[in-house]
């Protein structure tokens, strides 16, 4: 009986640390665990005892990634435990502002971190002696994302434009007129960039599974509506904790988490997925070209559906900036009163979930956050078995890099979700 091992000392192209151990004995995996070691950050500790006012700049530093994400969740919960009425123009500007965190993050994760997997390279740099426009039209998309966050808040890493309320200003006319005129100019780089992602050659799996997001009555979800699954489930925010169980595993940091007993899916295919009929003509007409069925259970597909969402989002944005007419004031005034309130956004990565228990003069009691990347841990190791058992005939390289770009397709955060790779295969 012969035992293989395979180590990799360090996953790249992903955020964080973790490490993957398989064990296959006779063509069966007896033991698959996706361990998760970066140290427990505690954010939702130090989120105890401050002020309400302060939450959002705190929060922010959880991913500087996606900022704008947790600034959301957690402004939307705050602003319901205090039950605060939002106007339509700050509801405008919130949504101008998520355009373009999901802008930068999918443009980073398409052409840095995944790309490589698909057109044969180690990384992007490696790619890039080869590729030099895909890198570039990546870079771009990215820094129009960026420069939308810089507007709101500041900078475009940890922004600190966001208040329970609204933003503490609001664009110029005159910062508005520029980045409409260099979001329009996009547009055809964002189509291309869709058709390009449709015809990479990606592998052909199928992973059955319950796709959780957001489903809003009248546009794509980012920062409000309710939370479905492709199975039936139909909640709002503030029963989330009853049916999307956490718990923890011993060999990762991060918790797991299970829906009516089994892993569940969240992020942008998820998200395209119970969303089809919410997409502009103008990205349903390029999600047909795919020549996709969609729905899709395959995770390779992902990287389409971010594309699409780039797509999405740049529209969105030209839109509200052709309709933008600058706010006397960027905020409501808000009254701290005790109460507890819960919401959930949809961060890039998928549905972000913020509880919030605060004292009669808003200083939070209780604080629990829970990112995508927790929600997905429990699918990412179901995914992980099926595709060992798919690739049995494959050496270990092989096989080692197919585990990567399974990993990949989620795009995981593992700094957010600790409040990889070191891959290791025995083969008996």
């Amino acid at each position: 009986m012969n035992t293989r091992r395979i180590e990799v000392p360090v996953l790249t192209r992903v955020e964080g640390e973790g490490a993957l151990y398989a064990r296959i004995e006779k063509k069966q995996v007896t033991d698959l665990r996706l361990r998760i070691f970066e140290p427990p950050r505690f954010f939702e500790k130090f989120l105890q005892g401050r002020s309400w006012k302060e939450v959002p700049d705190i929060v922010a530093r959880i991913c500087g990634i996606c900022p704008v994400a947790y600034q959301m969740s957690a402004t939307h919960a705050i602003e319901n435990a205090f039950k605060a009425t939002i106007t339509p123009e700050i509801r405008a500007l919130r949504r101008l502002y998520y355009c373009g965190e999901w802008m930068e993050s999918h443009s980073l994760h398409i052409h840095l971190l995944a790309a490589p997997d698909f057109l044969g390279y180690p990384s992007a740099m490696a790619m890039a002696k080869d590729h030099p426009e895909v890198v570039k039209r990546g870079m771009h998309l990215q820094g129009l994302g960026n420069r939308i966050l810089k507007i709101f808040g500041g900078r475009p890493v940890n922004p600190v434009g966001v208040r329970v309320g609204g933003f503490y200003r609001a664009p110029s006319r005159q910062e508005a007129r520029e980045l409409l005129e260099l979001l329009q100019s996009a547009l055809p780089s964002a189509e291309a960039l869709v058709r390009w992602t449709a015809n990479l050659k990606l592998p052909e799996v199928n992973r059955p599974a319950p796709f959780v997001s957001l489903r809003h009555p009248n546009e794509y979800p980012m920062n409000e509506g309710r939370l479905v699954s492709s199975q039936g489930l139909n909640i709002g925010a503030a029963e989330f904790e009853h049916h999307m169980i956490e718990y923890q595993v011993p060999h990762s940091t991060a918790l797991h988490a299970h829906l009516q007993g089994q892993p569940y899916w969240v992020g942008p295919l998820a998200r395209l997925n119970n969303n089809l009929d919410r997409l502009p003509p103008e990205t349903a007409t390029l999600l047909q070209e795919t020549g996709i069925s969609w729905p899709s259970t395959n995770p390779y597909h992902s990287i389409i559906a971010r594309a699409l969402e780039v797509h999405l989002a740049l529209l969105e944005a030209v839109h509200l900036l052709k309709h933008y007419h600058r706010p006397r004031q960027a905020y409501v005034a808000i009254e701290p009163r005790a109460g507890i309130g819960m919401a959930a956004t949809e961060a890039p990565r998928g549905t972000l979930w913020h509880r919030y228990e605060l004292d009669a003069e808003g200083f939070v009691r209780q604080a629990r956050i829970v990112p995508p990347t927790s929600q997905n841990q429990a699918q990412m190791e179901a995914d992980m078995r099926a595709s060992i058992l798919e690739s049995l005939d494959f050496d270990d390289e092989a096989l080692r890099l197919r585990l990567e770009s399974g990993i990949r397709n989620y795009d995981p955060c593992i700094s957010c979700s600790t409040h990889f790779l070191r891959l290791e295969i025995e083969r008996a």
